[in-house]
């Protein structure tokens, strides 16, 4: 066994550059996918928050509902659940808003989890690749006797390298994890809005 993680061990930190690669074409992907999401989404959320309050001032409700048909936003999505049960009474539709909401939430946060789990990891896996890296220089510089330190230089070279690549994808990881958090409690609280003066316009009619 302990043969068997040396022989890992001396393989050194080039396979976790390959690693290392992978993973930051998967955190581009999920970076890419969320930003046309959230670009398609905010334009739909902007004109509803234009016209709304507007159209349920006015008691036009089926004109809105018209308008929530084809949205695309989890503004236009939750008034389209609660304007499809609006006659079953303010506490049914307060339950049928708020469990919309969680759909569209967990729709929002798809795929956020990586570039969270990959900003708090790949650090750590580049240092993975450097310890292996070094490990292996100095077994080389071993192997190499009097030869002197100048064998094994690349090999520091390679380990020190991993790290930085570990950096590279963890730093924009992060920022675009919470970038787009930041996004989804955004477009959360102007669907909550808009659902909220559905709210008073069921409330307002039952009186």
């Amino acid at each position: 066994m302990l043969q068997a993680i040396k022989a890992f061990a001396l393989l050194g930190g080039e396979w976790v550059l390959y690693l290392l690669l992978g993973l930051s074409l998967w955190s581009i992907a999920v970076i890419w996918d969320r930003f046309m999401l959230f670009r398609k989404k905010s334009k739909d959320a902007e004109s509803l928050e234009e016209k709304v309050p507007g159209l349920l001032a006015q008691g036009k409700i089926e004109e809105l509902r018209k308008m929530v048909e084809n949205a695309v936003s989890p503004a236009g999505a939750i008034l389209k659940a609660g304007l499809s049960r609006i006659s079953d009474g303010p506490a049914a539709l307060e339950q049928i808003l708020e469990s919309q909401k969680i759909r569209e939430k967990t729709v929002l946060e798809k795929n956020l989890l990586v570039l969270g789990t990959l900003g708090s990891n790949a650090p750590f896996i580049g240092l993975f690749g450097t310890v292996l890296g070094i490990i292996k220089a100095f077994n080389d510089l071993a192997l190499a006797g009097t030869s002197g330190p100048t064998v094994v230089m690349s090999g520091v070279s390679e380990a020190l390298m991993a790290t930085a690549v570990g950096l590279l994808i963890a730093i924009p990881s992060v920022a675009a994890y919470n970038y787009f958090q930041n996004l989804v409690k955004l477009s959360l609280s102007g669907a909550d809005r808009l659902s909220g003066l559905l709210m008073a316009y069921v409330l307002k009619e039952r009186k």
